[in-house]
C-alpha cells in the first residue's frame, strides 16, 4: 500500500469535487459552494442556469433563504476565484 501525499489527497479530492459539480449541475440540481471565511449559516447555490445565490440555512435547518443573486459578473468572478471556469 503506497501512502499519499497531503498534496495529491487535496488534488483528487478537488477533482472528485469538480465532477460532481458538473455531474449535478448536468442534471438540473443545484451545487453547494461553501468557503471558508464567512458566515457559519452562509452559502452559495449554484443553479444549472448558470445563477449563484448567496443563501443562509433558515432558522428551522432544513431550507435556505436567499440573500443575494449575484449578478453575471459577480457569479464569474465566483467561479475565477474557485477555479470553476
Amino acid at each position: 500500500m503506497t501512502i499519499i501525499s497531503l498534496r495529491e489527497q487535496v488534488k483528487s479530492g478537488t477533482g472528485a469535487v469538480r465532477a460532481l459539480r458538473l455531474k449535478r449541475l448536468e442534471n438540473g440540481l443545484p451545487f453547494m459552494i461553501n468557503v471558508k471565511g464567512i458566515e457559519e449559516q452562509l452559502c452559495y447555490i449554484e443553479y444549472p442556469n448558470g445563477n449563484i445565490h448567496l443563501v443562509k440555512q433558515s432558522s428551522q435547518g432544513n431550507d435556505f433563504e436567499t440573500l443575494e443573486v449575484l449578478d453575471k459578473s459577480e457569479a464569474i468572478n465566483l467561479r475565477r476565484r474557485f477555479n470553476l471556469i
